[in-house]
């Protein structure tokens, strides 16, 4: 659960009385004005580029769509799409 910070403890006093010019007494929420892009605070994204650069390799060293399918637990539609993504970047 997250926890409300007290406005008093992070913000400058003139910037709290500008703010309750506009909101009083109100809980307030300010959105981050950067977001990281999916997977990229977990490390799920490198590690799927990782995985893509992988199947793409092996594919070129002869491994075939079906068995790249079998041993990724992919579908073969997936691996060919890795490709084709691997192949354009």
């Amino acid at each position: 659960m997250k926890r409300y910070k007290n406005a008093r403890d992070v913000l400058p006093e003139s910037l709290i009385q500008e703010i309750q010019k506009y909101v009083r007494g109100e809980h307030l929420y300010i959105p981050q004005t950067e977001r990281k892009a999916w997977g990229e605070k977990s490390g799920t994204r490198d590690e799927m580029e990782r995985r893509n650069k992988e199947i793409y390799q092996r594919y070129m060293d002869g491994i075939g769509i079906t068995e790249l399918a079998e041993m990724y637990h992919l579908s073969e539609e997936r691996i060919r799409g890795i490709l084709y993504e691997t192949h354009t970047d």
